[in-house]
């Protein structure tokens, strides 16, 4: 089973947005609310119309379970990814690390960044550990108001020296 990812098409958008707005997805978001299919779209027009952003489909076998977005418009770039909570039925901690070695490989090899760091809220406790085992290191915590109440956020980064 080797892992792939591959530039997501218009095809994709619905199915997407269904992974996004799973409730388990929304509740480690940084905004939660149910996107409808009308912000979806003007968002996946907008980002896929954007050289320097990359929605990435990531797939295993013939099965795509997972998006992987990187944003190369601030420095260091960004990611953030989810999964198909629903249809990997219990299979989230293996495909969450298959997802992320394959993002990480991406985004220092075909991307060429030589930094790449995200957000992740600080209760969300186990994909911060996961970032660290792949090598990201937590840089900063801020506050921010997630649906009118603070959270506490954690950026961690990595550079292709690490």
């Amino acid at each position: 089973m080797t892992p792939v990812l591959r530039p997501a098409s218009d095809s994709d958008r619905d199915i997407v947005l269904s992974w996004r707005n799973h409730p388990d997805v929304r509740a480690v978001s940084l905004t939660t609310h149910e996107i409808l299919p009308e912000e979806h779209a003007k968002w996946w027009e907008a980002a896929t119309a954007d050289p320097q952003r990359h929605i990435m489909i990531f797939a295993e076998e013939t099965r795509d379970c997972g998006v992987v977005i990187f944003d190369l418009r601030e420095d260091p770039s960004s990611w953030s990814f989810y999964l198909d909570v629903e249809g990997l039925d219990g299979k989230l901690l293996p495909a969450w690390m298959r997802l992320e070695q394959a993002a990480v490989e991406y985004a220092f090899g075909p991307l060429g960044l030589t930094r790449l760091g995200g957000e992740t809220l600080a209760a969300n406790k186990q994909v911060i550990a996961l970032h660290r085992r792949f090598g990201f290191l937590e840089k900063r915590r801020y506050e921010r108001l997630i649906d009118g109440v603070p959270q506490t956020v954690v950026w961690t980064e990595r550079g292709t020296d690490q």
